[in-house]
């Protein structure tokens, strides 16, 4: 069968390449170009469908002698199969996933970390912060310009160049 003059296996590799560009253009534009619509209008779910419908169209039309009606039934039937699956088993997924496990330098103002490398007066020790993602070692200096020694709890007051700038913590249970 032809379409505008020109097979339908040439119409489905035409699809299949301008659905694959439009794909990879939109990987790197996606976020100036954001969608806030329903999810059935996903331009990612919309793209893989086309890929999708268009790549098994080919196939069939080049591997077999199936009639193009029954073709075009089958590879939508697979497509609309191919990209419920992606968008119930990874694109819901991430969507609700956190961002990242990340931290800025800023967030550990306030939080209170153990001394693993003693803190000189003067000088660089080391401070580990646990936290429910990891923990994080920093070097660290004295805030008030005293030893603190190694196993001490200790406050971040703040953070400078990468150097955190601690305090010895004494917790609120121990003054009771």
């Amino acid at each position: 069968m032809e379409l505008f003059n020109l097979p339908l296996e040439t119409l489905y590799l035409y699809g299949l390449i301008g659905s694959g560009l439009l794909t990879i253009l939109y990987v790197f534009f996606a976020d100036v170009v954001h969608f806030d619509g329903p999810d059935f209008l996903n331009p990612v779910l919309i793209l893989s469908f086309v890929t999708i419908f268009s790549a098994s169209s080919y196939l069939f039309e080049k591997l077999s002698s199936i009639h193009y009606l029954v073709t075009i039934g089958l590879s939508a039937v697979l497509a609309f199969i191919l990209v419920t699956l992606l968008n119930v088993f990874i694109l819901i997924p991430l969507s609700s996933a956190e961002e990242s496990l990340v931290y800025k330098e800023s967030d550990l103002r306030g939080r209170i970390g153990k001394v693993i490398t003693t803190v000189p007066v003067d000088g660089y020790g080391e401070v580990i912060i646990e936290s429910i993602s990891g923990r994080v070692a920093k070097p660290a200096t004295s805030f008030d310009h005293v030893l603190i020694e190694n196993g001490t709890k200790v406050l971040v007051v703040d953070v400078k160049d990468g150097v955190l700038q601690v305090t010895a913590h004494q917790d609120i249970e121990s003054l009771f």
